[in-house]
């Protein structure tokens, strides 16, 4: 009996699931770790029966007989053969290890054990959260996987941002069914006051959530509750995210994103034994991003008829264009409509998807009428809605510049008001159904009123000792408008002009205390307007060298510009010699504030610094591909990249952009401008540009991010040797990555660096044709495509040895580095 005990004991072991790993005891290939409640198992797979070599780390259903990944650890890097182990190394992270060529696959980033690695272990939970502990209780949480999913949603796996870390939780595709690896499409949060969720397939939006309405995703009427989920959304100071909870949990659910780009929510049906899908998006037309343009609707319920539709108050940009069906080009605001001062209104849309927020402005303590208010009396303000529709609504979300991406649907979404002339507004007043005859009334009531008070007050006016000064201000001002929209037709835009008071109030009379840096431009401040809006003021110097032109030049450009990753300008104010540009505020401040900065530079781990390459690129694609203008910057360097409260790249300073015909290849000037260091030689030079000047300045912006060192700092003395020689040096001897920011650690993913060193040395070659368009590098920074060998590019010394050579005599610099120009060479 003693003897049948002592092997009972030995067995228990092996007849019981494992669900967690130890420093002491790793997972080999053909091992499994199930979790307690047999839901989910844990280990190497091969997706691929054609390939069963390829062997990786993932998490799938257990009680589901059709295997079902819902998680990939070592998606981009499989193991080849079974020779794989899952183990915790002496540093306390997860590892999966190759034990033939002791090479690691896959890592996480966690720094070095604090209590010693020993105490680590790993757990697979019944919710199908791999976890990583780093004390025996099981209390404090180093690493889970539901922080990084792959193509997957599951039930309480949290989706969104964490604004202390940077954090965003999203989906991406496979490459192909049996390709775990990353795909082209992904499913991602993003936060402009609320949050929306974008499908991209790589950088283009494929469809929109819309905002979050209190209910649910304006953009998605089917969220409505229903009895199977419930979904929890959190929006506080530390975090914005979305779960959802399975109400019986005998249900197996997940939403996934396929390899197609569809999002896909799909129960497993055990009568049927397979996976049965009862929501997908996109699904129509409408779905598609701005499939009508801007200032437009889409109404796929208008049976017969063109789904594309212009605003109210909007006619076809491009008429032919709309009576061929295609709406892609959008409307523009009818002519001669007036909507300022001039009696006007807001037409009322029911149940649509409200446009993206990207050109928005969000107040969470307003109501709706009061939001009705502070948009009509800011003319720039062409539409608002409530931000929060549950619980008789709260909030405020108004709309500056163009309105995108509207759908309609006969249920769900939420009210939505557009900004109309007046006669627009009497149009759709006379409408027996119409919601606007009482807004009318009141209207027509105020306008009446104000015309018997300006009656009044134009007599007292016009008696009071103080007429002159009055008229003197009001001469002052439109001189301001005069300067601020003194433009040809083709450069009207929609701005806010300030009155140099209200931004001396806002900025404290332009105190010290508000003061957030200054270039060679000027000066910008802080500041926050009566509305509680804070904004950056930019104030140029008289000394700058930017005069009337670059001025004028920023505010036309900027306005006319919307993207993600450009700054957004609010108005602009000229009055008394002073001559202002308002920018939203940004608290991170410049890139160059971060990267060059031993203390804040460790803020930037090798994650986000490639988050930011790639959106510094995005926002140069755009300017030079995307946009309405194509736009050469001429100017793009680390100090005129702003960082968002997210950390969001934001190109900034278009003082010295020039547009470009669409064919136009280049252009010649004898005012060379911007910043030497970042110039290309051709530049530099002959004052010859094209967009492959801004593609020399990205690169060597790009390896500026990757180093943490200035492109005017010197590392040879011998050979006056700046970063590009330096960098090129190095990677010529194989030593690429000791060019590697030291902050960064051993935090990042050699193969990643040394692809951004490539493009980075690819950017900066001698010669115009050798570069790449900011199309290839956007497509070479999301592709793990063959790259072409760099040859040996230029670069700037600082040298006593070669005869100065500078600009001509009318060249003048609108921001210049301490760095002299003496010869630009090829070594």
């Amino acid at each position: 009996m003693k003897e049948l005990l002592i092997v009972l004991a030995f067995l228990v072991p092996f007849c019981s699931s494992i669900d967690t790993i130890s420093f002491n005891h790793s997972l080999k290939d053909g091992d499994l770790l199930i979790s307690s409640g047999k839901s989910f198992a844990l280990g190497f797979f091969s997706p691929a029966r054609n390939f069963p070599g390829k062997r990786y780390v993932g998490v799938w259903y257990n009680n589901v007989p059709e295997q079902t990944v819902v998680w990939v650890a070592n998606r981009d890097n499989p193991i080849n053969g079974t020779s794989g182990i899952l183990t915790i190394d002496s540093t306390g992270n997860l590892v999966i290890l190759d034990t033939k060529t002791e090479v690691s696959a896959w890592k996480t980033n966690i720094s070095s054990a604090k209590n010693g690695a020993d105490l680590y272990s790993a757990k697979l939970w019944d919710s199908g959260n791999f976890m990583l502990f780093q004390d025996p209780k099981m209390d404090i949480i180093a690493w889970q996987s539901f922080d990084y999913p792959t193509n997957t949603l599951l039930p309480s796996m949290k989706y969104g941002i964490d604004k202390n870390t940077g954090l965003n939780r999203f989906l991406t595709s496979w490459k192909s069914l049996n390709d775990p690896g990353t795909g082209e499409y992904r499913y991602i949060m993003e936060f402009n006051g609320t949050p929306q969720l974008f499908l991209y397939k790589n950088y283009s939006r494929i469809w929109r959530t819309g905002s979050w309405t209190g209910h649910g995703w304006s953009g998605v009427p089917e969220m409505s509750p229903r009895f199977i989920f419930s979904l929890s959304y959190v929006d506080n100071d530390s975090e914005v995210s979305m779960t959802y909870h399975i109400k019986d949990t005998s249900i197996i659910s997940r939403m996934v994103l396929n390899e197609s780009g569809i999002l896909n929510r799909v129960t497993w049906q055990e009568s049927e034994r397979k996976w049965v899908q009862f929501w997908f998006a996109p699904k129509d037309s409408c779905d598609n991003y701005e499939h009508c343009g801007a200032f437009s609707n889409c109404n796929l319920f208008n049976l017969g008829e063109f789904e594309c539709s212009c605003l109210p108050g909007y006619e076809p940009k491009l008429s032919r264009q709309w009576y061929l069906r295609d709406g892609s080009h959008g409307c523009l605001r009818k002519k001669d409509e007036k909507v300022c001062d001039s009696g006007e209104g807001f037409v009322k849309l029911n149940h649509v998807k409200i446009p993206d927020i990207d050109t928005a402005l969000m107040n969470k303590s307003m109501g709706l009428k009061e939001c009705e208010h502070f948009c009509l009396k800011n003319c720039s303000c062409t539409a608002y809605a409530s931000a929060n529709i549950s619980e008789g609504g709260s909030g405020c979300i108004t709309w500056y510049g163009e309105l995108r991406d509207i759908k309609q649907f006969t249920d769900g979404g939420q009210d939505f008001y557009s900004r109309v002339s007046a006669s627009d507004l009497a149009q759709f007043s006379n409408n027996p159904n119409s919601d606007h005859r009482k807004r009318v009334k009141k209207i027509l009531l105020g306008s009446a009123a104000a015309i018997i008070l300006g009656i009044f007050l134009a007599y007292f006016l016009v008696i009071s000792k103080r007429r002159k000064d009055k008229k003197s201000h009001s001469n002052t001002l439109n001189k301001s408008l005069a300067s601020c929209e003194s433009m040809d037709e083709s450069e009207q835009t929609e701005i806010s002009i300030f009155d140099l008071s209200t931004i001396s109030n806002a900025t404290d009379n332009f105190s010290v205390a508000n003061k957030l840096g200054e270039g060679g431009f000027g000066s910008v401040y802080k500041g926050h307007l009566k509305d509680g809006q804070v904004i950056a003021v930019k104030r140029l110097s008289v000394t700058s060298g930017q005069g009337a032109k670059e001025f004028r030049n920023e505010v036309t450009l900027i306005a006319r510009l919307q993207h993600r990753n450009l700054v957004r300008l609010l108005g602009c104010c000229s009055q008394q010699g002073e001559k202002m540009l308002v920018y939203e505020y940004l608290p991170n401040k410049s890139l160059d504030s971060f990267i060059f900065d031993k203390t804040k530079g460790s803020l930037l781990d090798w994650g986000k610094r490639l988050e930011i390459i790639h959106g510094i690129a995005r926002g140069m694609l755009y300017l030079h591909q995307d946009s309405r203008l194509r736009i050469i910057h001429r100017d793009l360097k680390a100090s005129n990249v702003l960082l968002d409260a997210s950390m969001q790249p934001k190109i900034s300073d278009f003082g010295m952009a020039r547009i470009f015909g669409v064919d136009q290849i280049e252009a010649n000037t004898n005012r060379v401008v911007g910043t030497y260091g970042y110039m290309s030689p051709e530049y530099a030079m002959v004052g010859q540009f094209s967009a492959k000047s801004d593609v020399f300045s990205f690169g060597v912006l790009c390896l500026e991010i990757i180093t943490g060192r200035k492109n005017n700092s010197q590392y040879d003395q011998e050979k006056s040797q700046h970063l590009a020689g330096y960098v090129w040096d190095c990677w010529k001897n194989d030593k690429a990555l000791d060019v590697a920011d030291p902050l960064l650690g051993d935090s990042y993913e050699a193969y990643e660096v040394l692809r951004c060193i490539h493009i980075g040395l690819l950017c900066v070659q001698s010669f115009v044709d050798d570069r790449p368009t900011m199309s290839e590098v956007v497509f070479m920074l999301c592709n793990e495509t063959k790259l072409p060998f760099p040859k040996e590019p230029s670069f700037i010394f600082r040298s006593q040895n070669y005869g100065s050579v500078t600009p001509s005599s009318s060249a003048s610099i609108g921001t210049v580095n301490d760095m002299s120009i003496s010869t630009i060479h090829g070594r």
